[in-house]
């Protein structure tokens, strides 16, 4: 309880533009912490803190420098692809969120695109695209829309 309520404290400080600024500039360490917690959290364990520090992170990449760190940081896309096989369908949504931001932004984009592109588990996020879950459905829909508009720009 005390882990996920702090996991929140995180995540409402993420959501003003004052926090993502403050994570952002003084708190990098909190950011990779938090990345790296969710490499070692096993799949279908944890789903609420996982989904907190998810949503931390989504909200720190509304922050165009934030979202620069994150997407930078080394383990950051294979972290993105093994969470997206989580059971969870939260934990997925969450995780198509945050991919969504990093290729909505073209500055990140251009220095992700290669990586993305080679890496990128399509038929996972494809399968996702026809779940039962209304939400996970329609954002795996749009990431692929937008992964077709990227394909013919790059």
């Amino acid at each position: 309880q005390f882990v996920l309520a702090l996991a929140g404290i995180i995540t409402n400080v993420a959501a003003l533009v004052c926090g993502r600024e403050f994570l952002v500039n003084s708190n990098k360490v909190l950011l990779d912490t938090m990345m790296q917690l969710l490499g070692d959290l096993k799949p279908g364990c944890y789903t609420k803190l996982k989904v907190l520090m998810m949503m931390s992170l989504y909200n720190v990449s509304i922050n165009v420098k934030g979202l620069k760190y994150i997407s930078e940081n080394p383990g950051f896309f294979p972290l993105l692809w093994w969470l997206l096989n989580d059971p969870d369908p939260e934990v997925c949504l969450h995780v198509l969120r945050l991919l969504q931001s990093v290729i909505l932004e073209p500055e990140v984009l251009a220095k992700s695109a290669t990586e993305i592109r080679d890496t990128m588990p399509l038929s996972r996020i494809l399968m996702l695209s026809k779940c039962r879950n209304g939400d996970l459905q329609v954002l795996a829909q749009e990431l692929l829309e937008d992964i077709k508009v990227l394909e013919c720009e790059i």
